[in-house]
């Protein structure tokens, strides 16, 4: 999932899919320390799906926050 498709979501979808993302990450990683995994570069790419969902909800909090001061690229 990339940083277009969290942005469509709402709040409440966003925080749901984050917390899914990373109950994926958990149960991964525990089958992971039991066997070998069929596809090991699934962690990386969902520790990386947590960071881009952590920056676009960190975002929407600033742009919530401070209305009017918000960057310009």
């Amino acid at each position: 999932m990339d940083a277009k498709a969290f942005r469509e979501l709402s709040a409440e979808e966003l925080e749901q899919k984050l917390r899914d993302v990373r109950d994926a990450l958990f149960k991964l990683k525990l089958r992971a320390s039991a066997a070998q995994l069929e596809n090991p570069a699934r962690i990386r790419q969902l520790r990386r799906e947590i960071a881009i969902g952590e920056t676009v909800r960190r975002e929407s909090l600033r742009k919530q926050a401070s209305p009017g001061m918000e960057r310009t690229p």
